[in-house]
C-alpha cells in the first residue's frame, strides 16, 4: 500500500521531520535547507503565482537552469494544482525551438524562466522568425528576477490520486516531443515500489548529478527520497560535467548510501580519474549506484568497479535497472546485496520473434546483456509481437508493459496515443528484449534510437541537421547508430549518396560532422559515400542495411582511404611565435585527446569534438587559470590558437 494517495501529502509529512535537502554548485559552493522549510519557500512561492493569476490545471513550462530554483517552483505547482512541465534548458537553439514546440502543445500555457535564457529565447525568436509567437510566450512568462514573496502562504490544491501530477516531455529535437502524463497514482506506485525493492530505510543518504528534467533525476532522486523520508544532495549536472572527480569527492564527504550514473558518467569519471592519479576517498559507505538510463556496458561497469575498489567500492553496488517515462521512471529492478549479471548470447539470434542462443568466449557473434531484474511488483512486463501476443522467455520481442505505474497516454497528442497501446491495452515501450528467468533483459531500441553522450537521439533528427548542408536531398542521408561488442556508446554514422570521386566527397563529409556537432555536440564518427538509400516498400529506411555492413567491415577500405586522403591534405601552418597559453592548451587537449592531433588552427567542432570533452578541456584550464574562462568561452573560441589570444587578454589587460 501507498502510504500516499498524493505528492502534496508526502511533502506535508515530510515538513514535519528533520530531514534536508543540498544543492552543490562546486567544490565549496553549496546552499541546504530542511524539508520544512522547502514546504514554506513552495507555500509562498505558490502565492506569488496565484496572484499572476495562475489556477488549477494551468501548465507551467520550467525552462531553469538553477536546481534550487527549480525544487521551489515544482512544488509550489504541486502544492495548487498547477501542472509543472520541465524542458532541459542545453546550449543550443535545438533546446530553445523544443519551448516553442511545447508551448504550442499545451492548453493553458505559462513560462518560468530566468531574464538570461529569456533573452536567449527572444535571440531565438528573432534568428528563427517567430517573432509572433515568442510574443504569445513573452505574456504568459514569469521571470524569476520579477517574483519577490512576501512571507504569505498560497491556497493549496487538494488533488486526488489519478490526477495529472506533472507532464515529462521526450527529448527529440526537430521532431514535435511527446508529453507524457504521470498522475500522483502512477509515480507514487514506482516510488513506493522502488524503494522497497531497493531497500530504502531513513538511514540513507542520497547524491545525483542527474538533472531534474530528466525522470531519474527528478522522480528517481529527488520525490524519491521525499517519499521514503531521506536526506539528498543534488549536484548541478554542469558541475559534473566539468568536474567528475568532485562526484565521488561529495558522495566520500557526504557519507553517501545512494548514488546512480549512466555509461557516459562512469566513462567520463574515469577518464579525468586516470589524469590525477590516486585520490583520498573511502567509498564504503556507498550501497546502491542505480545505472539504468541507457543500454547498460558490461565492459564499463567491471571497470569503474575494478579502479574504484581500493577506494572501499564494493562490487556489488552497480544496481541495473530498466525503465522509461511511460512507466513513470521504473519497470524492473534486481534485489540488491549481489553483483550485477549479465548474459552472453549470439548476436545473429536476436530479432524480433527469434530464441536466443547463449554463446561463449570464443564465439565472433558474442554479445553482453546486462540482466535488469524482475519486474517491480505492481509493473506487469510482457515480450510482445506487433499483433500483441505473448513470445514467453527467451525470446525477442518488444518489451511491453502494463499496471498502475504505466501513463494513461500523451498529453493532447491523439496520433501518438493511437500508437501507444496494443489492441488489448499493454503499452508500447519502443525497446526490444527478452525475459531470461523472470528477469528484463534489453537487447535494442526498436526505432534505432542512438544513445550518445548520454541522451537519446532519434537518426531524422540527424538527417534534417545534415540536410543543412548544400547539395544534399532529402531521402539521400541516412544516419545511425552502431555499437560494438561490449562498446558504452553508438559510434554514429551518416550515409549519403554520392557517385562522384571520393576527394571532392570529403569537404561535403566535413561540412556535414561540423553542422551536427554545432547543433547536438555529437561526434559523428565516420561520413560515408553509398550508393544507394535501402527503403521498405512503405518507404521506411533500412538502416540496419549499413550497420551490418559496417559492423562485418564492408566500408574498411573507403574509410582508410578517406582517412589518407584527409591526413595529405591537411596543411599546418608555420609560425614564429606561439605564446605560453597556447603551450598549456595544446598539452590539455594532447593528453586528454591524443588521438585527435588537433594543430592550432583545428576548430574543436570541425574535428568533431564531443560537448564532454570540451567540458574535460574547460575544467583542467579553469585549473590553471582559475575563472577567467566559461565554459561557453570556447564555442566563440574554437581553436588551441584564438581560445589562447583570448585568455590572454583576459589576464593581462
Amino acid at each position: 500500500m501507498n502510504p500516499y494517495k498524493t505528492l502534496n501529502e508526502a511533502l506535508q509529512a515530510r515538513a514535519r521531520d528533520d530531514l534536508s535537502i543540498s544543492f552543490i554548485e562546486g567544490a565549496q559552493h553549496e546552499t541546504s535547507f530542511s524539508y520544512r522549510e522547502l514546504y514554506r519557500r513552495a507555500s509562498e512561492l505558490l502565492h506569488c503565482f496565484q496572484a499572476k493569476g495562475l489556477q488549477p490545471g494551468d501548465e507551467m513550462i520550467f525552462f531553469l537552469k538553477n536546481n534550487e530554483k527549480f525544487i521551489e517552483a515544482y512544488w509550489a505547482c504541486i502544492l495548487g494544482g498547477i501542472i509543472p512541465v520541465p524542458v532541459a534548458v542545453g546550449i543550443s537553439d535545438e533546446h530553445r525551438s523544443k519551448v516553442f514546440r511545447i508551448f504550442r502543445r499545451l492548453k493553458r500555457p505559462h513560462l518560468l524562466t530566468d531574464a538570461k535564457s529569456s533573452d536567449l529565447l527572444q535571440s531565438y525568436a528573432r534568428d528563427a522568425g517567430v517573432q509572433d509567437e515568442h510574443a504569445a510566450i513573452l505574456a504568459k512568462t514569469l521571470l524569476l528576477e520579477g517574483i519577490r514573496p512576501t512571507g504569505r502562504a498560497g491556497v493549496e490544491h487538494a488533488p486526488r490520486g489519478r490526477d495529472l501530477a506533472f507532464i515529462q516531455f521526450s527529448s527529440g529535437s526537430t521532431r514535435d516531443p511527446k508529453g507524457v502524463c504521470l498522475t500522483h497514482e502512477n509515480l507514487l506506485t514506482t516510488m513506493v515500489d522502488m524503494g522497497n525493492r531497493a531497500q530504502y530505510t531513513e538511514r540513507d543518504i542520497s547524491l545525483s548529478w542527474m538533472p531534474l528534467t530528466h525522470d531519474l533525476g527528478l522522480i528517481g532522486f529527488h520525490l524519491n527520497m521525499i517519499v521514503f523520508g531521506i536526506s539528498q544532495h543534488i549536484m548541478a549536472t554542469e558541475v559534473f560535467s566539468r568536474r567528475p572527480l568532485l562526484w565521488l569527492q561529495k558522495a566520500h564527504e557526504k557519507r553517501a548510501t545512494l548514488l546512480s550514473s549512466p555509461n557516459f558518467g562512469y566513462k567520463h569519471y574515469l577518464k579525468m580519474y586516470e589524469t590525477r592519479g590516486d585520490h583520498e576517498l573511502d567509498l564504503s559507505c556507498v550501497r546502491i549506484i542505480m545505472n539504468g538510463a541507457e543500454p547498460i556496458s558490461v565492459a564499463l561497469c567491471q571497470e569503474f568497479l575494478d579502479t574504484m575498489s581500493k577506494h572501499g567500492l564494493k562490487r556489488n553496488t552497480i544496481y541495473t535497472c530498466y525503465g522509461l517515462a511511460e512507466a513513470a521512471l521504473g519497470v524492473s529492478m534486481p534485489v540488491p546485496g549481489s553483483e550485477f549479471e549479465y548474459l552472453e548470447v549470439d548476436r545473429n539470434h536476436l530479432s524480433p520473434g527469434t530464441g536466443i542462443r547463449r554463446a561463449n568466449a570464443s564465439d565472433p557473434g558474442l554479445v553482453r546483456f546486462v540482466i535488469e531484474g524482475p519486474p517491480l511488483d505492481r509493473c506487469e512486463v510482457r515480450i510482445g509481437d506487433d499483433a500483441g501476443r505473448d513470445l514467453g522467455e527467451e525470446t525477442v520481442g518488444e518489451i511491453q508493459i502494463k499496471g498502475p505505474n504505466v501513463t494513461s497516454g500523451y498529453y493532447n497528442d491523439e496520433e501518438a496515443n493511437r500508437e501507444l497501446h496494443t489492441a488489448d491495452g499493454w503499452v508500447k515501450t519502443g525497446d526490444l528484449g527478452f525475459l531470461y528467468r523472470g528477469q528484463v533483459v534489453v537487447t535494442g531500441r526498436q526505432k534505432d534510437i542512438i544513445f550518445a553522450n548520454g541522451q537519446n537521439f532519434y537518426p531524422h533528427d540527424l538527417e534534417a541537421i545534415a540536410l543543412g548542408c548544400a547539395g544534399l536531398e532529402l531521402g539521400k542521408v541516412a544516419a545511425l547508430g552502431v555499437r560494438q561488442n561490449d562498446a558504452d556508446h553508438d559510434e554514429i554514422l551518416v550515409c549519403v549518396v554520392y557517385r562522384g570521386d571520393l576527394k571532392e566527397f570529403l569537404p561535403l563529409a566535413r561540412q556535414i560532422r561540423l553542422l551536427i556537432n554545432e547543433q547536438t555536440g555529437l561526434d559523428v564518427t565516420h561520413v560515408l559515400p553509398v550508393q544507394r538509400i535501402p527503403k521498405t516498400t512503405s518507404g521506411k529506411v533500412q538502416r540496419r542495411f549499413f550497420a551490418d555492413g559496417y559492423l562485418g567491415g564492408e566500408f574498411d577500405d573507403v574509410i582508410a582511404e578517406m582517412l589518407q586522403l584527409t591526413a595529405t591534405s591537411t596543411v599546418v601552418e608555420a609560425r614564429v611565435e606561439i605564446s605560453e597559453y597556447e603551450h598549456r592548451i595544446k598539452f590539455i587537449c594532447d593528453r586528454l585527446l591524443p588521438e585527435k592531433k588537433l594543430g592550432p588552427q583545428d576548430n574543436f567542432f570541425e574535428v568533431g569534438m564531443s560537448s564532454l570533452e570540451l567540458a574535460q578541456i574547460h575544467e583542467q584550464i579553469d585549473a590553471l587559470y582559475p575563472g577567467v574562462l566559461d565554459i561557453t568561452d570556447l564555442f566563440d573560441h574554437p581553436t588551441m590558437e584564438t581560445l589562447a589570444e583570448f585568455l590572454r587578454q583576459k589576464i593581462e589587460n
